[in-house]
């Protein structure tokens, strides 16, 4: 089932010879449950069409549609409602709250969304993302992949229709990288997650079901393993 519709996606900035198409016309849909890879150099757009797929940042033109919400037609209010309740997103350094715990900070969305925790689903992340022992653990006491992981359930503690990661090994070494391309693929597969990965990693992208390849601005193939 699709989950995910961008139909025509455009973000320039700038006018005249100092006009910047950073997004160019893209188009592509998600089925619920894929696991994909956006990749490009740097500067090529990739970034941008995620904050864009987020909500985070404004087209120029074109729609987005989350399970057949367009949420650029959304009132602000109403757009981060939506947002918090379906999209989940992963960033490169984390964004912790850092006088939160471990527990508090995964169930932050639920806090905002004055819904209760769903303390069956809480466990078990903890458990799957090996942070049991660390829940009451700050962010300034863990490691660089320990954070990562904390905001990976972050993320899904909501089940968000999509969940983006921004780069989300690209500050971490190498064995913290693979911990969370794993954990990436976990979600993926024990969460029926559908995950839209930007990056540079090769590791992630062969993990992934399908790769999508962008540059300047405009996607130059996109394919799915067979």
């Amino acid at each position: 089932m699709e989950i995910l519709r961008v139909e025509n996606l455009r973000k320039s900035y700038g006018k005249g010879e100092n006009l910047v198409n950073a997004v160019d016309g893209v188009s592509f849909s998600v089925d619920e449950g894929e696991f994909v890879a956006i990749v490009g150099a740097s500067g090529s757009g990739k970034s941008t069409l995620l904050h864009l797929l987020g909500g985070v940042d404004k087209p120029t033109s074109g729609n987005v549609r989350i399970k057949e919400t367009d949420i650029y037609k959304l009132k602000s209010d109403d757009l981060a409602i939506f947002r918090r309740r379906n999209i989940g997103i992963i960033y490169q350094f984390y964004n912790l709250i850092p006088i939160l715990n471990v527990e508090e900070n995964i169930t932050l969305p639920c806090e905002l969304d004055n819904k209760q925790v769903d303390s069956k689903k809480l466990n078990d992340l903890l458990e799957t993302l090996n942070l049991k022992d660390r829940k009451k653990h700050l962010p300034n006491e863990l490691s660089g992949g320990q954070q990562q992981r904390v905001s990976i359930g972050r993320a899904i503690i909501n089940s968000p229709a999509i969940m983006l990661a921004d780069e989300p090994t690209g500050n971490l070494d190498s064995k913290a990288s693979e911990e969370i391309i794993s954990y990436l693929r976990l979600s993926n597969q024990k969460y029926n997650q559908t995950v839209i990965v930007i990056t540079h990693d090769e590791k992630i992208a062969m993990e992934a079901d399908r790769v999508i390849v962008i540059d300047d601005g405009k996607i130059v193939s996109d394919e799915r393993k067979v």
